[in-house]
Parts: structure tokens; C-alpha cells; sequence
């Protein structure tokens, strides 16, 4: 597949970059600096200068944004509708690496992971801005979007197990009770997710096993 990946700097971008290449697929890596990714395909363009041009003929888009400080955790759901509105209309697929503050935790879905007591504090603002890009694509038909969360313990640095386990909108916890992945892990079950094709206009999520 012919694959864009935006804010492909980015640790979890780069971890998928490298997914994609090792399965032969075809990746353009798209970033407002130099190119720190694997991909060999690199435009430098800020995500919210990227028009329908740049994008069209892509199978998929995978938007590795990420922000963290005040003034810029609104741009969490400004990128992705901008995103959206790129591919509104056409056959392309949006995948955005979410969060997993948005998470169930119970199975009447009135309870989300960020507003429970053991929440940390001072993920919280993240956690919101990224539940509130969330809801803005749910309201969204016209364009084929998969909001991806990871476990609530998603490390950078961790190993490659080569084993996760898919969940859809609730916590999932391993077999040892926890929620934890690696970038690595996750990278691994964002593209068998894109190459299955499956799960569009949903949030699913992963977890190591």
C-alpha cells in the first residue's frame, strides 16, 4: 500500500514507519523538520499547510501528532480535522494514534478511564484534549477515520514482544493485569489493523499480552 505518515518525527510515528517499510509497503514520511524517520519518501511541510494535492493517491494516512503543553494540546483535534477534511470524500483511510485517557471502564461506557480517581493528575489535560478529538471525529461520516488508543502505560523505550492483544472501547488489561505497551508493539498492531482494512469510523485499542 502507498502510505503517508504525518508528524512522522514523532517516536510512535518513526516505530510505525519502520512496521510499514519491513512489510514492503510504500511510505512518505511528512514533518516540519528534517526527516528523523526511516521512511526514504520525505516532504517538509507542517501538517496544517498539507492540502488534498499533497495527500491524494495515498491508501492511508497515519497522524502521529502529539502535543503537550497548554496552549497547544487543542491542536490534538485543530490536525486531525484538518486531516479529515483531506481525505473527506475519497477512499482513503485516516489512522490516528490516540490515547487512553478516552477508555472505558465500565461496560455501560458512561465512565471514562481519565475520570476515575487513580487517574494522574498531571496527564489529565492531555487525556481531555485527546478525548475531545475523539468525540469531534465521531461525529464524522465523510470520512473513513480509525482512532487507535494504546494502553494507559505506553512506553517508548519498551521491548518488541510481537504479541498484543486488540480490544475495542473499554480498558483491556493483559493476562497480567496490566495496561501496558511498547511503541514497538503498538507499531506492530497499527498495521496489521491498517492491513486488515477492518474497524473503519470506530476507536479500537491495543495492549500488550
Amino acid at each position: 500500500m502507498k502510505i503517508a505518515v504525518v508528524a512522522a518525527n514523532g517516536k510512535a510515528s518513526r516505530a510505525i514507519i519502520e512496521e510499514l517499510i519491513a512489510r514492503g509497503h510504500a511510505v512518505t514520511a511528512f514533518a516540519r523538520s528534517e526527516n528523523k524517520s526511516a521512511a526514504k519518501d520525505f516532504v517538509q511541510k507542517d501538517i496544517l499547510d498539507l492540502t488534498k494535492v499533497d495527500l491524494a493517491g495515498f491508501d492511508v494516512v497515519v497522524d502521529g501528532f502529539g502535543a503537550y503543553t497548554p496552549d497547544t494540546l487543542p491542536l490534538h483535534t485543530k490536525t486531525s480535522q484538518h486531516l479529515a477534511d483531506l481525505v473527506a470524500g475519497t477512499a482513503t483511510r485516516l489512522y490516528i494514534v490516540g490515547g487512553a485517557g478516552s477508555l472505558y471502564v465500565d461496560p455501560a461506557h458512561k465512565v471514562q478511564l481519565l475520570d476515575t480517581p487513580e487517574f494522574p493528575a498531571e496527564f489529565y489535560a492531555l487525556a481531555k484534549a485527546q478525548t475531545d478529538e475523539l468525540a469531534a471525529l465521531r461525529s464524522r461520516t465523510d470520512a473513513k477515520w480509525v482512532f487507535v488508543s494504546p494502553a494507559a502505560d505506553f512506553q517508548a523505550d519498551g521491548a518488541k514482544t510481537g504479541k498484543y492483544i486488540f480490544g475495542g472501547e473499554e480498558l483491556t488489561l493483559s493476562g497480567a493485569g496490566e495496561s501496558v505497551i511498547s511503541y514497538a508493539d503498538y507499531a506492530l498492531g497499527m498495521v496489521d489493523l491498517i492491513e486488515s482494512g477492518a474497524h473503519v469510523g470506530e476507536r479500537v485499542s491495543l495492549v500488550q499480552a
